[in-house]
This record gives structure tokens, sequence and C-alpha cells, in this order.
């Protein structure tokens, strides 16, 4: 079964009101083309740098205006949401970067907080502190939803090819990467590694990723991707804010796995 799917590809905001304005216009255009599953990038809510430290607007998940409006958005347009990732208010002054499945009812069916930290040096002048200010998570989570069983993970987890196959193994034929990959690794990384994720588990690789400045400092790639279980690129975001129509089709799963059925053939080894 075909499903016709949108990521929104916005662009980092420094509140949580610009973001949300910025997800509801591309929202009703991806509606009005015919998608019913939609999808953005990490820190859609609102993302802020401060040096290496990532200070994104942040609320508990109760109060937090832009979760609430992806709920409202979700209800009154019947259609399931992605939130790639937004900052959930957590202890001691940190945050969770945590993503939200939400169903056409606005109702939460699944959370996933981010396991891997961005800690990284790419230059004497770009660094990146992730867990200076966000607290990491410890659970991998996958979910059913009306286009298929979907793996969570969040843009860094992308370099940890073992969550993915784990979630394969668990069940998921689709693997979301939402994320606000920099400019300056995307350009050699982010297209091989989500192709590689889709070609190892044989699954759809789903992957909004924010673009443009971020305020405070930094860029985001852009290019979100729709990558198919033999590794294609289904679609590409290029380098603007947009809608990036795909259709998904299940099936796909099963004969890339027919040809190739790597996840049966995993064995124990000693090192």
């Amino acid at each position: 079964m075909k499903s016709t799917i949108a990521l929104l590809q916005t662009s980092p905001q420094p509140a949580m009101h610009s973001a949300l304005d910025e997800m509801v216009s591309l929202a009703e255009e991806a509606c009005s083309a015919g998608a019913r599953f939609l999808a953005t990038p990490e820190y859609c809510g609102g993302l802020v740098s401060d040096g290496p430290k990532l200070v994104p607007p942040h609320a508990v998940e109760e109060e937090h205006a832009y979760l609430n409006g992806v709920k409202k958005f979700a209800f009154e347009h019947k259609v399931w949401f992605l939130v790639g990732s937004v900052a959930i208010t957590g202890p001691d002054g940190r945050i969770f970067n945590r993503s939200f499945l939400i169903d056409d009812t606005g109702q939460v069916k699944s959370r996933y907080t981010k396991i891997h930290m961005f800690d990284i040096q790419l230059s004497e002048t770009e660094v990146y502190r992730e867990s200076a200010s966000v607290e990491p998570g410890s659970n991998a989570v996958v979910m059913d939803s009306p286009i298929g069983i979907i793996g969570h993970s969040i843009c860094y987890d992308l370099r940890f090819p073992a969550l993915y196959r784990d979630l394969a193994k668990a069940g998921a034929r689709i693997l979301a990467v939402p994320a606000a990959f920099t400019k300056k690794t995307g350009e050699v990384h982010w297209h091989v590694l989500n192709r590689a994720r889709a070609i190892e588990n044989s699954a759809y690789v789903i992957a909004p990723c924010a673009v443009g400045d971020v305020p405070g400092g930094g860029e985001a790639y852009g290019h979100s991707l729709v990558v198919d279980p033999w590794g294609a690129v289904v679609a590409d975001g290029g380098t603007d804010p947009r809608v990036v129509l795909a259709d998904i089709d299940l099936a796909a799963c099963e004969q890339a796995c027919a040809r190739i059925p790597s996840l049966t053939h995993d064995r124990p080894y000693s090192l």
C-alpha cells in the first residue's frame, strides 16, 4: 500500500511562536497536496546556540506551545505528525531533545529522547557540546502508524548503525532521522549515511532536516531525504524551506529483504 508523506523542511527559529507559524504554513500546503503523514526536523520548535552550547526555547510537555500547536493541527486536519524533536524542560536546568509521534486525534502515540549527544570539534572555531545543556535518553522506541512501523532516532544517532539494526529487528520498516545536521558535515556525510541505514536494514529512511542559519551561530544543511530500502533517494529537499513530498510503499521493504535477506543472517562472533 502506497502512502503520501510530507517532510516539512523548516528553518531554525529563535522562538516557539515563529517556529509554529512556519510549520503551520508548510503543513497546510502539505495537506492540500494530499499528505496525511507529516514530519518536521530536529529542534523544530526553536533552535538557538550560545557558542558550543545549545539553548533552544523549552517548556514542560504539557505547556509546550509548539507541541500543543502540532496536536491542534493534527486533530483539525486529521493527519499524523512526526514532531522531529523539541526541547522539553528537564532536571536541573537541562533539557531533553525529544521526538513525538502524534496521531490524527492530536494524541501522543510515542516519545523518543535522543540517545547520542553531538559533542564534536570540527575546527578550532566550530565546536558543539550538546551534552552541556541536554540530558540524553536511554531507550530505543518503535511505534506502529498508518504508514508502517516507525523506528525513532534523532540527528547524531545516524552515526550509530547498531541502533538502526535493533530498530529494524524490532519490526521498524521506516527509520525516522529528523535532524539539524550541520552544513559542514552534511555536505560530506548526510546522503551516504542515510542511504547506508536504509540499505543495511531494508527499510525506508525519512529524514527531515532543518535548513539555514541557526540564531546564535551555525548553519543547518537542509536536503531533507526520503530513501527507499534499496538505497535510492526518492526525494531531496535541497537548500530552501519547503514541503518535500514522496510516496512510500512497504512492498519495497519486502522486495529488498527477499533480494538480500541480511536481517536474518546475523551471527554471533567474538573479538
